[in-house]
């Protein structure tokens, strides 16, 4: 019986949370739009958004690519966070400071363990 450990599900949970997010914002519903106009990014943005978390998404899920994804995810998280936070709705950076947290440790436990350690 293999032992799964708890590495690779928290970087799948957080390649599901990055999959789900690159839908949002590729789908793009009235109230993404309005946010990102609100925050003074371009009416095209939330497709840049959305391809970098599927990107992010697709590294996550691999192990050896996992590092890359933990690096992007982090930036993606960095940036959401920042631009929430500059724009004075300090409660939304909530959500991306823990995503960035999570995407630290999954990138710190990948380079400690290696991919071949990861499944």
């Amino acid at each position: 019986m293999s032992k799964l450990s708890w590495k690779p599900i928290l970087a799948w949970a957080l390649a599901g949370f990055f999959a789900l997010g690159s839908a949002v914002n590729i789908s793009a519903p009235a109230s993404v739009v309005a946010d990102y106009r609100s925050w003074g990014y371009p009416d095209w943005f939330h497709f840049v958004t959305g391809g970098l978390e599927l990107t992010t998404a697709v590294l996550l899920a691999l192990a050896f690519t996992r590092v890359l994804g933990a690096a992007l995810g982090c930036a993606v998280m960095l940036a959401a966070a920042t631009t929430v936070v500059v724009h004075g709705e300090y409660a939304h950076g909530i959500l991306p400071t823990i995503i960035l947290t999570l995407a630290v440790v999954v990138g710190w436990t990948s380079l400690c363990t290696g991919p071949s350690n990861l499944a």
